[in-house]
């Protein structure tokens, strides 16, 4: 796929179930355009390493068992965001999760990005990967794991050359405990909850696109940057 890494592509947030593809499509975007792809995974553990003053308390809480709170998670999002890689776009990987923080990270944006002339200038895009729960559900138990290399398979649609066996190295393959049956229903539960009125409200606001995320992986990268790429050309107009 040819690069477009010229222009301001601005905010890019992906909204989806588990199983819907956000950190495939995620990498491609940020090839594509050469954005960076923020996770807040990534963040959470990089200032935990780091022994940043944000990252010690982080790891206060989380030795205790304890969620990091909104508001320490929202810091490193911000630190992170006025990076100098940031400034033509990024892409959100995993945030905002709930409703609370799609209206802090509106707030952030529109006084530290919106008005600042040095930063990608266009309006956040907010694009919703919609899949079907049954595919959802094959995605999620068939996905199998080599624990040696690394690879993923699908039972249902990419499936090893042997049943259950790596085609690289020949280790039997796993199933992460985050796709077995009985926890793929407590994920999409979870998602339904708390992640799905995010999509409400950037959805009131006229700013949510939708991708049929059913289509082949190369069809729904396609959508992808053709929303991306109209986005971008009507908010620089």
């Amino acid at each position: 796929m040819e690069k477009e890494i010229r222009r301001n592509v601005g905010p890019i947030i992906l909204l989806g179930p588990p199983g819907a593809g956000k950190g495939t499509q995620a990498k491609r975007i940020a090839e594509h355009y050469g954005v960076p792809q923020v996770s807040t995974g990534d963040i959470l553990r990089e200032n935990v390493q780091r022994g940043t003053e944000l990252g010690v308390q982080a790891k206060a809480f989380m030795a205790g068992g304890e969620l990091v709170p909104d508001t320490l998670v929202c810091d490193m999002v911000a630190d992170r965001l006025r990076q100098p890689d940031c400034e033509r776009g990024f892409i959100l990987d995993g945030f905002p999760r709930t409703a609370a923080q799609a209206g802090w990270l509106d707030a952030l944006l529109e006084h530290e990005f919106f008005d600042n002339t040095q930063r990608g200038r266009c309006l956040p895009i907010v694009i919703g990967i919609d899949v079907d729960y049954n595919q959802l559900l094959l995605r999620l138990t068939g996905r199998r794991t080599c624990p040696t290399c690394g690879r993923i398979y699908n039972v249902h649609f990419q499936p090893p050359r042997v049943p259950e066996t790596c085609d690289l190295d020949g280790s039997a393959l796993v199933t992460r405990n985050d796709d077995r049956e009985e926890v793929i229903g407590e994920r999409l539960t979870a998602y339904q909850l708390q992640t799905r009125p995010v999509a409400e409200y950037y959805e009131l606001k006229g700013r949510l696109v939708h991708v049929n995320g059913d289509l082949p992986v190369d069809k729904v990268t396609e959508q992808m940057f053709r929303e991306i790429d109209s986005h971008s050309a009507a908010s620089s107009s």
